[in-house]
């Protein structure tokens, strides 16, 4: 996928060492993710998602690796499947970067057929959130106690998603 300069490649084995390099930058922000990219887990981490059908992307904007977004859950027969796991390296938060991956992974989906995109988003999280509002996604609710993260949180998630229609 390309977009002005913005680039997605197919995550591979290629990319683990840069991954786990920019995923290093900023530990905190594990904390609020279902998942631990954080140094001592990201290899186990990153082996596990690649093994659990994740569709991943190394994200580029010209040479610079910039983070990495996932499509999954992804359920044809449905016409369903979800963006999540996406991390951008500290200094691309807050420059417009989210708003045009997102554009271009909502244009591959709904190109290849896909009626409705889901983002989960930690409840706790409330940037994610208002990226997701100001994306056009509809908060549908919230899935109380769904997960159990990584660090032994009982996680609520708010559900969100974009329809074909929906789209721009």
């Amino acid at each position: 996928m390309t977009d002005d300069g913005l680039r997605a490649e197919p995550l591979t084995e290629a990319h683990r060492e840069l991954l786990k390099s920019a995923c290093a930058e900023d530990l905190d922000i594990w904390k609020i993710y279902s998942i631990n990219f954080g140094p001592e887990e990201f290899d186990a981490t990153f082996d596990l998602m690649r093994a659990m059908g994740w569709v991943g992307f190394a994200l580029f904007d010209g040479d610079e690796f910039v983070g990495i977004g996932n499509f999954l859950n992804i359920d044809e027969p449905r016409g369903v499947l979800e963006i999540r796991g996406t991390y951008y390296r500290p200094r691309f938060r807050g420059t417009g970067i989210n708003r045009r991956v997102k554009d271009m992974m909502l244009r591959r989906a709904f190109d290849a057929g896909y009626r409705r995109v889901e983002f989960r988003v930690d409840a706790r999280n409330a940037r994610s959130q208002a990226a997701m509002t100001r994306l056009g996604a509809v908060r549908e609710g919230v899935l109380r106690a769904d997960r159990v993260t990584w660090t032994g949180h009982v996680r609520d998630t708010v559900l969100f998603s974009i329809l074909t229609d929906e789209w721009r």
